[in-house]
């Protein structure tokens, strides 16, 4: 299985990269392909899940490789890195990625917002550890929400790094207000800069709309790569924030969003009917629940569901 997962895999060469083994993609197993109907398809397996949607060309051995739920963060990082890999082998421009940061099972809110923010710096920086190779660390810049953030990332977590950060807001005299001085993006970029990697933007509604700006003007129609890490971006695609107070915001459903793809992604439901929203590229979207120490795939389908339908129409009738 080994042999034939390598040489499938070297039919998809990664600039920089090597792989030792095939464990290092979390292989459980190759499964069989199951129908879809339509666009959906459900499984259940008491091994695990696997993937069932129809892919064309080289990638349709690549798309049934069985990516588990990860178990640790060591683990969930490797996933997140081989997905965006895949992605930008595909010419992905702007990826997310999502997930909890206070424990793997957890859900928004059941850590502090100053904790989880920096947990999320350290996840990060070991990330960017294991995709950017020595050589593209001067040419990747990572922007934090604000100038303060980034003095102390230099000072803990991103101490002696070589990549480039920066940020995308700075205090203004009505900070306590929620006001914050917008940066000009075309005057923080230099040319040399490739790869943007944008940390949590979601404290202040203005840090998406500048991430929009850096999109339009330094990474649309480029050879340039953005990665939205644990933006909350699901508080902008639910409407968590109305559009009559925050129409620009609201915009970003039609504008920045649809050009995105969402590469890594894990959302946990708690309550009676709980469950676990997972998406690993190329792969489709997975509703898992945890039965009996494992994970079980309830349902899942190609496109991306809202979180209503998850937790309104999808768990509670599994």
């Amino acid at each position: 299985m080994a042999s034939e997962l390598s040489a499938m895999l070297s039919r998809f060469p990664f600039s920089g990269i090597a792989f030792s083994s095939a464990e290092r993609f979390n292989v459980q197993s190759l499964a069989p392909r199951l129908p879809l109907i339509g666009r959906r398809s459900k499984c259940l397996n008491g091994r695990g899940f696997a993937f069932c949607c129809s892919v064309s060309g080289e990638r349709n051995d690549l798309a049934r490789l069985d990516v588990s739920f990860p178990g640790d963060y060591e683990e969930l990082l490797d996933q997140a890195k081989a997905a965006t890999e895949l992605a930008l082998q595909d010419n992905k421009q702007l990826l997310e990625i999502e997930f909890p940061t206070a424990g793997l099972e957890s859900v928004p809110g059941d850590g502090e917002g100053g904790i989880e923010m920096t947990g999320s710096m350290q996840l990060i920086r070991e990330f960017c550890d294991r995709i950017i190779i020595p050589e593209k660390a001067a040419k990747t810049r990572v922007f934090f929400p604000e100038a303060n953030e980034v003095d102390f990332a230099r000072q803990s977590v991103f101490e002696g790094t070589l990549l480039k950060l920066d940020y995308l807001t700075k205090p203004s005299l009505f900070e306590d207000f929620g006001f914050v001085t917008k940066v000009k993006m075309t005057d923080r970029v230099k040319p040399e800069d490739e790869l943007f990697l944008v940390a949590y933007p979601y404290f202040n509604v203005n840090e998406m709309l500048v991430v929009e700006e850096l999109y339009n003007d330094a990474v649309e129609n480029t050879a340039r790569k953005l990665i939205i890490f644990n933006g909350e971006l699901d508080r902008i695609r639910s409407g968590y924030y109305p559009p009559f107070f925050y129409p620009k915001l609201a915009a970003l459903t039609k504008t920045l969003l649809p050009k995105m793809e969402t590469v890594y992604y894990v959302h946990n439901f708690k309550g009676r009917n709980g469950g676990t929203l997972f998406r690993s590229y190329p792969g489709p979207w997975k509703v898992l629940r945890r039965v009996r120490g494992r994970y079980i795939c309830l349902h899942q389908q190609e496109e991306m569901p809202s979180l209503k339908q998850v937790a309104l129409d999808i768990l509670p009738l599994a």
